[in-house]
């Protein structure tokens, strides 16, 4: 397995597991346990981060010339990682609709 590969996989991973931590806060929301809910959106997002470090220099050599070469695999990466930092967003909202209902009963 190549360099960009193992990027790829790394990527993927850390989207993954941050969407995880950002279902189960929306769940934890649900239950009312709202500082639960949280401390796994703090959690997911910095999950996020270990995956921005790694995409962020994929960046930086290609806005400096360098060559990075297009795949399945890596076009799999940037869709997990987008489709993360949405769920993120509505994980946010989801949890301030619920404290919202949660002061209305």
């Amino acid at each position: 397995m190549d360099e960009m590969e193992l990027i790829c996989f790394q990527l993927i991973t850390s989207a993954g597991t941050a969407k995880s931590y950002f279902i189960e806060a929306i769940q934890k929301a649900k239950e009312g346990l709202f500082d639960e809910a949280q401390d796994l959106i703090d959690q997911g997002d910095e999950m996020l981060k270990t995956g921005h470090g790694p995409h962020t220099d994929m960046v930086q050599k290609e806005a400096a010339g360098e060559s990075v070469p297009l795949s399945l695999i890596l076009m799999h990466a940037e869709d997990q990682m987008m489709s993360t930092e949405v769920f993120k967003i509505l994980a946010e909202e989801f949890i301030e609709l619920y404290k919202k209902l949660s002061t209305e009963k």
